[in-house]
């Protein structure tokens, strides 16, 4: 059994207090240049991080795995490592390696979706997020895909797209779509049937998360495999047309299309005996997709026919739950985390946050990881999102959250308590610069409750991020301003950011300091910090605690 080595001063406190604020990044950048954090009026956490201990922390790149420093960190990755303690290479550094080496290629679960379109003479489908994201896809990762299958002399093929604008730029479709049939061109002149079938908005079809909204996915599987929906010529056409009949529509949030020929007939329907994989490599908004095509039993929505094909996902999804049970690549094997050595030594937890984030602080937390390590001693509470777009009630669920999280600190039942809130990233990601900076205001009221709370229940409380995305709204150019459109209108930007993130701790009693001397400092540091806290040595492996202790 996984145990801890004690401090030999013994514990800084008897309950510690950790806060992350999705999405709240640093960048010494101005409003003007679209720092929602800089805009918003905050006195509580601007006032903790001016004048508490305080420390930068790298959220991106190398820092939480993922293949360079050029990569945006997430709130998946950023979660596995905070929980973890230390650094592991993420989906998608392991799926490109995989690529590199061939080994994704000779892979039983790849040869058996070829072989299972030769042997019938059926579709290889593929689908997945359309971009170059790579925080849930990467364009570059179909290409290959697409090229092997051709190389194993597999001729029909079919493309369900899904429209990113969220990590990348919000009306940049077309950027995508426009090589990529150039490409595929190529293809087809080598006489393969190769064609983009169906598609739409990541936000309005087949990515959900955390059974948040399954209308998403019934819309996707309605589009995908039946063929039903709003008919196109091209997913050109249909990207063009939705834009001229509302302007204002981003790339995330475009209805559903299907691609059929001058009859009326869908190019790419799911049959029995096809193959599907889809290529995202990240979990959170592919678990649903994946029971979809796979659990024949499924209540979530009534699909019309059940295809008999083979699936696989990029990689598995859920590892406890077999989501799904073929896959392309093995996820990272995230073990020795936090939650699993404090329940060993028998620390009471507890873990909050609203449908869009509470699958963040339970099973990426915990090493990509279903169910509790000792559900006597784990306490995980779900406040249910609303179903609307996030600009609409910036607001989100912070007030429900707060209300959840004093009475739990007040109980004082939890030595080590975790708490993410989603407002700078979900409302981020909408790339509305007001209502983002209405959603961090409406944070610090929150905040100056909880902070209230911790003097009276002399709790430490840590506030820190996962990554970057309210610090940076606006696209900026080479020079680090804000590009403006034609309109003279900054340029708005829903992805993630490169920026760090800032740990500022509060102590009601004013005596722990944070070490400003230790180097490379990342969101690997925090897990360490906790132990600290609450008594504990890092355990081996684990990146060096940020407490500064005699």
């Amino acid at each position: 059994m996984l145990t801890l080595k004690k401090q030999k001063n013994g514990p800084l406190t008897k309950q510690v207090l950790l806060i992350i604020l999705d999405g709240v990044g640093f960048t010494e950048k101005g409003y003007e240049n679209g720092n929602a954090v800089a805009k918003a009026n905050m006195p509580i956490l601007k006032g903790l991080w001016k004048t508490h201990p305080t420390v930068l922390l790298k959220a991106h790149g190398t820092a939480v795995g993922m293949p360079s420093d050029e990569d945006m960190g997430n709130s998946e990755v950023g979660h596995n490592v905070l929980g973890s303690g230390r650094i592991f290479d993420q989906g998608a550094k392991l799926v490109s390696q995989s690529i590199e080496n061939g080994s994704l290629f000779v892979g039983p679960i790849w040869k058996k979706c070829i072989s299972n379109c030769k042997s019938n003479q059926s579709t290889l489908h593929f689908l997945g997020l359309f971009s170059d994201g790579n925080v849930h896809s990467h364009i570059d990762h179909l290409r290959a895909l697409i090229n092997h299958a051709i190389k194993e002399n597999v001729t029909k093929i079919r493309l369900h797209i899904l429209l990113d604008g969220r990590d990348v730029p919000e009306k940049s479709a077309l950027d995508y779509l426009n090589p990529f049939e150039e490409y595929l061109d190529t293809h087809r002149k080598n006489g393969i049937d190769i064609q983009i079938a169906s598609g739409g908005g990541r936000m309005e079809l087949t990515m959900d998360r955390y059974d948040a909204d399954w209308s998403m996915v019934e819309r996707g599987w309605n589009h995908h495999v039946e063929g039903e929906g709003r008919q196109f010529k091209s997913a050109k056409e249909a990207i063009e047309t939705f834009r001229s009949e509302n302007p204002s529509v981003i790339d995330q949030y475009l209805p559903g299309f299907v691609v059929a020929d001058a009859n009326g007939k869908p190019l790419g329907k799911v049959e029995d005996n096809d193959s599907v994989i889809f290529f995202n490599f990240r979990g959170d908004r592919a678990i649903e997709i994946s029971r979809a095509f796979t659990e024949e039993k499924l209540t979530n929505f009534n699909r019309k026919r059940f295809p008999k094909i083979e699936f696989a996902g990029m990689m598995q999804y859920d590892g406890d739950l077999f989501i799904p049970k073929q896959y392309l690549v093995a996820p990272p094997a995230i073990d020795r985390t936090m939650g699993e050595y404090f329940a060993n030594e028998g620390i009471a937890q507890y873990a909050l946050s609203e449908t869009q984030k509470y699958g963040h602080v339970t099973f990426f937390w915990n090493g990509n990881r279903s169910g509790y390590f000792n559900q006597t001693l784990e306490t995980y509470e779900e406040v249910k999102s609303d179903i609307i777009p996030f600009d609409q009630k910036p607001e989100m669920k912070a007030k429900e959250i707060t209300d959840n999280l004093v009475l739990a600190l007040t109980s004082h039942k939890f030595p080590f308590l975790r708490v993410n809130y989603a407002n700078g990233d979900m409302v981020g990601h909408t790339g509305n610069m007001d209502a983002t900076v209405k959603g961090l205001e409406y944070l610090d009221v929150c905040l100056d409750r909880i902070k209230k709370i911790c003097d009276e229940t002399n709790t430490v409380l840590c506030i820190t991020a996962d990554h970057g995305n309210a610090d940076e709204m606006y696209q900026l150019n080479k020079k680090g301003t804000a590009e403006t459109a034609k309109d003279g209108k900054p340029v708005p930007k829903t992805s993630h950011t490169l920026n760090p993130v800032q740990f500022v701790l509060y102590d009601p009693k004013g005596k722990i300091q944070l070490n400003q001397n230790l180097k490379e400092k990342g969101l690997a540091n925090v897990a360490a910090t906790m132990m600290d806290l609450l008594g504990f040595e890092a355990p081996e492996g684990y990146h060096p605690s940020l407490i500064t202790r005699d």
